[in-house]
């Protein structure tokens, strides 16, 4: 049965669902009210460890860099337009590949070319991320992103994390103002 999450909740996925493997981390999202230049949302992960860091560049999954080198994830690629009414892109994460010193798995959408585009996340209507058992399809969790994030340039909007053995869910939806750059220096990268 599917949870529909808030932001700042958090889910036990594993706990309940002992025989859950693979699960699906879907993203989507529409455009609203916007005429103009392609808008282009890009997703991508950051695997980090204790210190809340990547531990080097392989631990950053987007379009260029599909998969993790474990195999713990392996993203679906980039869909350049939101068109649609289910996800848009997703992320397969296998829980028992995570390597062992990873903590955290974060998901982020950033706006491509946000700057110059002059676009932001209060242009994006009906986004949302939500996760489903691989092998049963049934959806675990939904996390809908309504809140105005006028000036926003790319999200968090979870975080799958590691505690006491046991995989769990964060709906954190944090927006940041530098896109994909500034929030992969959180994460300890320059890119």
């Amino acid at each position: 049965m599917s949870v529909s999450l808030v932001k700042g909740q958090k889910i036990d996925l594993t706990k309940g669902n002992k025989g859950l493997r693979k699960v699906v981390f879907g993203l989507g999202w529409d455009t609203n009210r916007y005429d103009g230049e392609a808008f282009d949302l890009d997703v991508c992960s950051f695997f980090t460890d204790a210190s809340g860091k990547v531990t080097g560049e392989q631990d950053f999954i987007f379009y260029n860099q599909p998969q993790h080198p474990s195999g713990a994830l392996i993203y679906s690629g980039d869909n350049q337009t939101g068109e649609g009414s289910s996800d848009d892109e997703t992320m397969v994460v296998d829980l028992s590949k995570i390597p062992s010193n990873i903590e955290k798995i974060s998901f982020v959408a950033a706006i491509y070319d946000a700057d110059n585009r002059l676009q932001n996340f209060g242009m994006v209507d009906n986004s949302y991320i939500r996760a489903y058992d691989a092998d049963t399809n049934e959806e675990l969790f939904r996390y809908d992103l309504n809140e105005d994030f006028s000036l926003e340039t790319g999200i968090i909007a979870g975080e799958l994390y590691r505690k006491n053995g046991e995989w769990k869910f964060n709906a954190v939806g944090s927006g940041y103002q530098g896109g994909l750059s500034t929030i992969a220096r959180n994460f300890g990268l320059n890119i």
